[in-house]
């Protein structure tokens, strides 16, 4: 986001929240969301043994390692928990102490009852028989745009051929994602990940196909932009809620899709 609003980036890839943060902090030449790229939060729970009848009410008295205060990982998992009745304040204990790419090496010291962790943790861990993931956030928590490719209004305005090609490539990668198998989709993304065999790469990919992660188009729904400040407000970021039609458009992945 800071280099999007700083001009070093014409086109950002985050969290759609950060798009809300900046336009509530009175950001004139703000950022608007074109095309969502996941409607699915990417990380799962991993407990230290294997549990098939898991229900978020088992983590009461428990020791989870969890996210940074304010960070998405955190607030949906939060959002999660005060869904199902718990309260993250008195029911269990979250540690947001730990860095958030030392989490699932701190579980393997023993750290922790449970662990939130994105990929490859959760499947290193499981592969090294060291926990188990036994729910996804990104099912329990619904439609949540959790990644967007953004820019700033006026360059979306001076640039609309760029931003139109860039969505249909975009598009073009979430057809071949509709139309292939995990197994197609691993080999095919193998060389990006040098250090981790394909096995892994595709129960990674596997996992994330079954939760219906990727969009089949790239249009960012007002439900979900609902959601997403439903999740903000619960967890206290926003005081107050902004409208859907200024930080998103549609046009462009409305386009793309035809």
């Amino acid at each position: 986001m800071t280099a999007v609003l700083s001009g070093e980036a014409d086109i950002g890839f985050m969290g759609s929240e950060a798009s809300i943060y900046t336009y509530a902090e009175g950001a004139t030449d703000y950022v608007v969301n074109f095309a969502q790229l996941t409607q699915r939060a990417g990380n799962f729970l991993v407990a230290r043994e294997e549990m098939p009848d898991f229900e978020w009410e088992d983590l009461k008295g428990h020791l989870v390692l969890g996210g940074r205060k304010g960070g998405m990982p955190e607030m949906v998992f939060e959002y999660i928990l005060k869904e199902n009745g718990i309260d993250p304040e008195t029911d269990l204990e979250i540690n947001q102490n730990i860095d958030f790419g030392s989490t699932a090496a701190a579980f393997a010291e023993n750290q922790g009852d449970f662990t939130v962790e994105f990929e490859p943790g959760a499947t290193t861990l499981e592969s090294e028989g060291k926990g188990y993931v036994v729910a996804s956030l990104g099912e329990d928590s619904g439609y949540v745009p959790y990644t967007a490719f953004s820019a700033k209004q006026s360059y979306i305005d001076e640039n609309p051929d760029i931003i139109q090609g860039f969505t249909n490539a975009l598009q073009k990668g979430m057809d071949y994602v509709q139309t292939h198998t995990p197994e197609e989709i691993a080999s095919v993304i193998e060389p990006q990940f040098p250090e981790t065999d394909l096995q892994t790469i595709t129960t990674i990919v596997t996992r994330y196909y079954d939760q219906d992660t990727w969009k089949s188009n790239l249009i960012f729904e007002e439900s979900s932009f609902d959601l997403l400040q439903d999740i903000l407000e619960s967890a206290g970021e926003l005081e107050e809620r902004v409208p859907y039609d200024d930080l998103v458009t549609t046009e462009f992945a409305a386009k793309a899709a035809q």
